[in-house]
């Protein structure tokens, strides 16, 4: 994928990145109606690529036009020239070998074009259910990540979308199957009803066991994908917090918790894989019985004269093609039912309400001053369901909160924790409404502008700062792909960053770690800094941006902070003198309100409730070297 960065304005029209994809978007998107079975939702996606999946079912039916008639022509070989009998003859024999060696010729070319396409548009198909996810999950809000596991997701992601991947790789066989059964039921009729009965006799059995096996598999199945989503889930999280687990010597307890997963998952599994042990063999084996009934009666007809021994062995062979579906019965029934699991977990992430959106007629934020007002703001965590209480179900972390900015104004977000301090920034960018009040950008309601504008004039430097597994001078570039490494440099030596960086293996080209481990906390917040640096938002927004940082380079990076936050509007959430020091203005939040608002001198002076809050602060470092705020307060 290759990126360009377009800052310019046209008219009214504003776009931060623009994007340019080397592949296609997915062609389609899916039934939007939950009400429709897996398969109608997803036609629509399979309508799209139904110019692949046409061109491999056409070059199917030609392949059982051609494999019905092999039978056929045995038959004839054999009645015709006497090979049953007596006084046969090879005499005319070449042409019907011919003919069979230009058949099975054609069916090698065609049977593997046809599979050729049906996997390619398998493959085209899961390619785009894959893009279509993800793109959804990029839009949903942070409601929806802050109680979803993220192995949940990374299951749903792959194993479920390889369960329809493989269902509509192998459907279109049966379906082509079926056609060739019907085709040789058709030429059994013309050539004897009653043998043809006779071969059908096993085949109500067939669906009955069947239909048993699928009333067994289908909530299996669904267990099965539940839980192969708990199993990852735990190896994610306890990969993500390796030191956590590590430091409290915890590695026994997580193995424990690994393998009640996997036992809970070996459970399910093993059930389905019973019932489709002891129902799959019988299904496989009915059609056979068809087969020694064939021989038994054909063989009676054929003594008696009333049939042809060629007659018996196309027969035969027909029986052997119309107990193909039933072969492959077991095999599709299994996986369609886990396909039909998997599916309905893939829509429920799809059916997903994205709430952040751009309303209709929605703005662009363009060049803005950067004045901010929070005016009578309320706000709580979650969605409040129907019927419940919001003091219960939905605690307000903001309430009635108020509060103006004026452009170019620093201001520092003090108070204990769980007092509303970072709830404050994550508003701002809008990666969450607010309940009540509003929210607004010289002037304007963040609701009435676009959200990519927003977040291009609004950047947040988070207190636990996260790095891509790529290179640093990609980590910089983040929002500028296409920044010079001059710019990023720039940004770099800004943010303190620039003098350890050459000191790495590979300087820039440095590859980090995942999550940026291979780094010290501090280093990894300086990075994040100089990537927000490089983006030069308008507004800057530092949630406690310097807690990982020791006192000689925080100061080191507040000279440079203090140069670039000149006539930039920036919300500082801080806990330390050091930090609040960079302020025009202290605001002192207790209970998700402003109970103090001032200069740091006033508010020594006259509240003792902030000198208090800084003590405790004070104390908190004094005893923990890497200070973070613990919960999303």
């Amino acid at each position: 994928m290759t990126s360009t960065q377009d800052r310019s304005l046209v008219g009214n029209e504003f776009e931060p990145l623009t994007q340019h994809a080397d592949y296609p978007p997915a062609r389609a998107t899916i039934d939007p109606n939950a009400d429709l079975g897996w398969v109608r939702r997803l036609w629509p996606l399979l309508r799209s690529h139904m110019w692949v999946l046409g061109g491999a079912i056409a070059t199917g039916l030609i392949g059982i036009g051609l494999s019905v008639s092999v039978p056929l022509i045995i038959r004839n070989a054999i009645d015709s020239r006497g090979l049953s009998g007596e006084g046969g003859s090879t005499t005319g024999l070449e042409t019907y070998v011919v003919a069979l060696l230009v058949i099975a010729a054609l069916l090698v070319l065609l049977r593997s074009t046809y599979r050729s396409l049906l996997f390619r548009s398998a493959h085209q198909v899961d390619t785009d259910l894959r893009e279509l996810l993800y793109s959804h999950l990029t839009r949903l809000s942070f409601s929806f990540f802050d109680v979803t596991a993220s192995g949940e997701v990374i299951s749903r992601a792959n194993s479920d979308i390889r369960s329809v991947q493989i269902l509509l790789a192998f459907a279109p066989l049966a379906v082509l199957s079926v056609v060739s059964f019907f085709v040789a039921l058709v030429l059994m009729i013309r050539i004897d009803l009653v043998l043809t009965l006779v071969a059908l006799v096993p085949m109500p059995f067939v669906y009955y066991v069947a239909q048993h096996m699928r009333n067994q598999v289908f909530p299996l199945s669904w267990i099965s994908s539940s839980r192969q989503a708990e199993v990852a889930t735990v190896v994610d999280e306890n990969i993500g917090g390796i030191r956590v687990v590590k430091s409290f010597a915890a590695e026994e307890q997580q193995i424990a918790s690994l393998a009640a997963a996997a036992q809970r998952l070996r459970w399910s599994a093993v059930q389905a894989n019973d019932s489709r042990a002891r129902h799959n063999p019988i299904i496989e084996a009915l059609p056979q019985l068809g087969s020694a009934l064939v021989l038994l009666y054909g063989g009676i007809l054929a003594i008696d004269d009333k049939i042809t021994i060629g007659t018996i062995l196309a027969f035969n062979a027909y029986v052997i093609l119309i107990s193909l579906p039933f072969r492959l019965f077991g095999f599709l029934l299994m996986q369609s039912q886990r396909a039909a699991a998997a599916a309905q977990r893939i829509f429920a992430i799809l059916d997903k309400e994205i709430e952040i959106t751009d309303k209709p007629g929605a703005i662009d934020l363009i060049d803005p001053a950067g004045a901010i007002e929070f005016a009578n703001v309320s706000f709580g965590y979650g969605r409040q369901e129907p019927g419940e209480d919001d003091a219960t179900s939905n605690p307000l972390i903001l309430n009635d909160f108020s509060l103006a900015i004026e452009p170019g104004q620093t201001v520092a977000l003090v108070g204990r924790t769980g007092s509303g301090k970072s709830t404050v920034t994550r508003l701002l960018p809008r990666f969450y409404d607010p309940t009540g009040g509003t929210v607004s950008i010289d002037g304007h309601d963040l609701r009435d502008l676009t959200t990519r504008s927003i977040r291009h004039a609004v950047n947040v430097v988070l207190d636990e700062p996260f790095l891509f597994s790529v290179s640093v001078r990609d980590n910089i570039a983040y929002a500028r792909p296409d920044a010079s490494l001059d710019d990023i440099i720039a940004a770099a030596t800004a943010a303190e960053a620039h003098e350890f960086i050459s000191e790495l293996a590979d300087g820039y080209d440095t590859v980090v770690g995942e999550r940026g481990y291979t780094l010290s906390g501090g280093q990894r917040q300086r990075i994040a800094i100089a990537r927000t640096l490089l983006a030069n938002p308008r507004v800057l927004v530092l949630d406690d941006a310097t807690s990982a940082i020791d006192v000689q380079v925080e100061e080191q990076i507040h000279d440079a902070l203090s140069n670039l936050m000149t006539d930039r509007t920036t919300i500082i959430v801080a806990h330390r003198l050091s930090t609040i020091s960079l302020a025009d203005r202290v605001v002192l939040l207790e209970g998700g309100q402003i109970v103090a608002d001032g200069t740091h001198a006033e508010l020594m002076a006259t509240e003792p409730r902030y000198v208090e809050v800084l003590a405790s602060a004070e104390t908190s470092e004094g005893n923990d070297d890497d200070p973070t705020e613990a919960d999303r307060s």
